[in-house]
């Protein structure tokens, strides 16, 4: 498995789990984390506000997380030399009986290999009436991704 996934799954391990300690591990001290617009306090700006964003998600929502699809770009980082990948992911928000799918892309730090920033991007706008918010037509079962929380 490439080291950016390992990475990558630790850190959603960590969320899961709440463990500000870990999450924190798994940035460079100065990340960012970007949302689409609505999030208040977005974007987020360094590993301790990342870390205590997912552990108030946890204690909150019950959020929980599951990786879908995980896309790792050369071990060199391209043009632009930053190493990258790309994951598909759903937001389970236990407390409010509904989910949210999206896509991350990920940037790493070339030294230390640790994560310098994430982009979120939601596969569709968050619907409270609705139980999941997903791509309409979409085939989430018939590709095998999860339809509950792990």
């Amino acid at each position: 498995m490439d080291k950016r996934e390992v990475l990558i799954r630790r850190y959603f391990e960590a969320c899961n789990s709440a463990d500000y300690d870990a999450l924190v591990s798994c940035f460079t001290p100065d990340a960012v984390h970007y949302f689409p617009p609505g999030l208040p306090g977005a974007p987020w700006r360094g590993a301790d506000a990342i870390a205590k964003g997912w552990v108030w998600c946890v204690e909150t929502l019950g959020s929980q997380w599951t990786i879908e699809r995980v896309l790792c770009g050369s071990e060199d980082g391209g043009p632009e030399g930053v190493p990258e990948a790309v994951i598909e992911w759903t937001h389970w928000k236990g407390k409010q009986n509904a989910a949210l799918r999206g896509d991350e892309w990920y940037r790493f730090d070339p030294a230390s290999g640790l994560i310098s920033e994430i982009r979120a991007y939601y596969a569709s706008p968050s619907r409270p009436d609705v139980p999941i918010n997903e791509l309409d037509g979409f085939d989430y079962l018939g590709r095998g991704y999860h339809l509950r929380p792990a």
